[in-house]
């Protein structure tokens, strides 16, 4: 489960204390689709997808590369 997480970034030693706030929203990301559906129509596996989803955009290049069987 992805989080929202709202954070600061600062400057370096000599900077004026500028602060920039970066966002990081939930959402599921375009390698994790593709991951999912390359392996669907590889394995016609739902653990594979899954699993296959989280390492995301590692299984696409690697999908690619390596021929399937």
């Amino acid at each position: 489960m992805l989080l929202s997480l709202l954070t600061a970034c600062y400057g370096g030693p000599g900077d004026s204390g500028y602060v920039v706030p970066v966002y990081v929203g939930p959402g599921i990301g375009l390698g994790t689709v593709i991951a999912v559906v390359v392996s669907w129509s590889r394995n016609k596996s739902i653990l594979w997808a899954i699993i296959h989803g989280f390492l995301g955009w590692f299984y696409v290049i690697y999908a690619l590369l390596v021929p399937k069987k």
